[in-house]
């Protein structure tokens, strides 16, 4: 496997889960108060694009990781809502 490769998949794995440890606070305090929905729009369009742009080039690490972040993505924005209505 290249060194490059290597990288590509370290960065996809940490950009992929960098929502875990929100999305765990949410569920835990069963709050979400201080979340931004805005933030949460930009980065999941942003995260969408990249996922089309890895379907245009046919590269599997930007789609996988990218669609893990989508979800996590969405389910922070589930919870929030959730938790933001009571």
């Amino acid at each position: 496997m290249e060194p490059s490769m290597i990288v590509g998949i370290a960065a996809s794995v940490l950009t992929g889960a960098s929502l875990t440890p929100q999305l765990a606070k949410i569920i835990r305090e069963k709050k979400a108060q201080d979340i931004s929905f805005m933030m949460l729009v930009v980065l999941l369009g942003g995260v969408c694009l990249w996922i089309w742009y890895g379907f245009l080039h046919q590269d599997w690490i930007i789609i996988i990781s990218n669609s893990l972040s989508a979800a996590l993505n969405v389910a922070i924005f589930a919870f929030s809502a959730w938790y933001g209505r009571r």
